[in-house]
């Protein structure tokens, strides 16, 4: 496999993990936008006469937008990884650590 293309498929891979992030973030908006509209009472004449109205009903959602938000963010830091130097200082900090770990164990059997 030639430079190029080792580049062009990093390239795609790196834009089809922002196309997928943009997704998410998308996803989220629209759906935790309507769950608080719902909270809200904004969309009560759209909803059935049987589907629950009274406010402690939708408690769950702000339970929902946090923990969503919480993997939300998670899928920021590991798409925005390389922007970030503390990950790739990490990588080569234990793989300095390896290096010398195994070291020590060889010279302790010489």
């Amino acid at each position: 496999m030639t430079d190029r293309n080792f580049a062009r498929e990093a390239a795609e891979k790196r834009v089809k993990e922002l196309k997928g992030y943009y997704r998410h973030i998308a996803i989220f908006v629209v759906v935790n936008g309507i769950l608080v509209l719902l909270k809200w009472g904004v969309l009560n004449s759209f909803l059935p006469e049987a589907f629950p109205k009274e406010a402690y009903f939708y408690d769950w959602i702000n339970a929902n937008i946090l923990i969503w938000g919480a993997i939300l963010l998670v899928h920021t830091i590991i798409v925005l990884r390389h922007k970030f130097s503390f990950f790739k200082k990490w990588e080569e900090r234990q793989i300095q650590k390896y290096i010398d770990e195994d070291r020590d164990h060889v010279d302790k059997y010489k």
